[in-house]
């Protein structure tokens, strides 16, 4: 009886330890049920590898996409066969809605929005099933923020000409043109009877037409990233507006030392020797002010201020956005920078620096906007069967103070309207309207034309257009990215769009 009662006791503690273990399984599978199925099942419905989404964008007529003004951009047509397929407005906006191809897949907006283009982003908490079963969900109309006119004078403007134009309401963040170029026809991609002879031209082609360029290519930006300079040095308390540098003039001339490296300006002896502050430094885009600037601000001020406008990260946005950087970072000094000679460079936008087009449209609009940067944005409305879902402006940052962004202004208008600046961006003074900005030329090495960059805004007193201009390997910034944005900023002020 005792030895019956001990194997009791043996097997009892084996027993009680598997029901716990058990138990803990259950009770975790039920906790990962709930999490998977009700607090991430609005994300996993939208997601484009979602298996139900897949199947829903091969069968499901989707929704279409319009401009601010109503425009068709994507719409659904049936082949002779009776199958549904995409139809587009034109290569001019083919890099941002992208394309939806049951061959090829989707791309763009196509992509970003298949769940509710295709119908499958409804509302899981209260019909948690319903995806799976026979009828899909409401497909939604989107509504962009987008002018197919201005986009379409944006990619004309650039015409053969590699590059990117990125306009946007400082004031909401809404993006009004988002150009990249070359481009393609994503007609040619849907279309059942070209398709497959399309995509295999536009993955063979090396000038890279399905590269997004303005959100997804990555440049030196040469001197306009001098304003994310000044808005780091000013912000941080580093320098005033009347900062100047007593080394400055001479530098003009023989060179700034810095660590034994030299860095040259030389390219506006009208100044002689006079001491320059930042309306001036900016006037005639001096790199000497602006490195000693970079210096006496120092690597983690500069990064941090930089990070605010959203550098080293994804920018939150409805497209995916290349990572745009001070420095490739790595370095033992501050910021990551390498050395002072890095941190030098980077200060007048050379080094490791690298960015996006959208990126530096975002640095326009932080002065635009008095130091404030909206969160940037493509999808204004969704529209189904059970109404219309607005999407509004929403803060991104505050970057820097009022008074910092107005002598930044001042300091851009004078980079358009000055009789010096003025030799320097050619061509982006919009006629009668106070306009601000800054020309870049940015340096590739080597023997080939330099990239050529503008940003701004207009009118310098009260924006409502903010602009960022590449051509690649355009040369100065005064011979092709600054006549390009002064041309559509005329536009745009001339535009009565809603």
């Amino acid at each position: 009886m005792s030895s019956l009662t001990g194997a009791r006791r043996s097997l009892g503690g084996p027993i009680v330890r598997v029901a716990v273990a058990l138990s803990l399984a259950f009770a975790t599978l039920a906790i990962a049920v709930g999490y998977w199925g009700v607090v991430r099942a609005p994300e996993l419905t939208r997601s484009p590898y979602d298996a139900a989404v897949i199947a829903a964008s091969r069968s499901v007529p989707r929704g279409r996409i319009l401009d601010r003004t109503g425009k068709v951009l994507a719409r659904n047509k049936k082949d002779a066969n009776g199958e549904l397929y995409r139809v587009y407005a034109g290569p001019a906006i083919s890099p941002v809605v992208g394309y939806a191809s049951p061959r090829y897949g989707r791309a763009g907006l196509e992509r970003a929005y298949d769940a509710e283009l295709s119908g499958l982003a409804g509302d899981p908490l209260r019909d948690p099933f319903r995806k799976f079963g026979s009828d899909p969900y409401d497909p939604k109309d989107l509504t962009l923020s987008l002018s197919f006119d201005l986009q379409r004078a944006a990619a004309r403007a650039l015409g053969d000409q590699r590059g990117a134009v990125v306009m946007l309401d400082p004031r909401t963040g809404e993006i009004l043109a988002l150009v990249s170029n070359p481009s393609f026809d994503a007609n040619a991609v849907t279309d059942p009877t070209t398709a497959q002879k399309a995509f295999k031209a536009l993955l063979a082609d090396p000038s890279e037409p399905l590269l997004p360029r303005a959100t997804l290519g990555r440049y030196v930006p040469g001197s306009v990233f001098k304003i994310v300079t000044a808005i780091a040095g000013l912000g941080s308390g580093a320098v005033t507006p009347k900062t100047t540098y007593p080394e400055q003039p001479g530098a003009e001339k023989d060179g700034l030392v810095v660590d034994g490296y030299t860095i040259h300006d030389g390219h506006h002896p009208e100044t002689g020797s006079r001491a320059l502050g930042l309306v001036g430094a900016t006037e005639v885009s001096c790199n000497i002010w602006y490195s000693l600037t970079g210096l006496a601000t120092g690597g983690d001020a500069l990064t941090e201020y930089a990070r605010r406008m959203g550098f080293d990260a994804p920018l939150p946005f409805d497209l995916p956005t290349a990572v745009s950087q001070v420095t490739g970072g790595g370095g033992a000094a501050p910021g990551g920078f390498q050395d002072d000679v890095e941190l030098a460079n980077a200060a007048y936008g050379q080094g490791e620096t690298f960015v996006t087009p959208l990126q530096m449209a975002l640095v326009a609009a932080t002065i635009a906007d008095h130091g404030t940067l909206m969160k940037p944005h493509l999808v204004t409305a969704m529209t189904g069967d059970n109404g219309t879902r607005t999407l509004g402006p929403e803060r991104m940052a505050n970057v820097i103070s009022a008074a910092d962004a107005q002598a930044i202004t001042v300091a851009m208008q004078q980079a358009v309207e000055g009789k010096l600046g003025g030799q320097f961006t050619t061509g982006a003074k919009v006629p009668g309207v106070p306009t601000a900005g800054k020309s870049g030329t940015a340096e590739l090495g080597g023997t080939g034309e330099p990239h050529s960059w503008f940003i701004g805004f207009a009118p310098a007193d009260a924006p409502t257009i903010a602009i960022a201009v590449l051509v690649e390997k355009g040369g100065r910034g005064a011979e092709a990215a600054a006549p390009i944005a002064g041309d559509l900023m005329t536009r745009y002020l001339k535009m009565d769009l809603p």
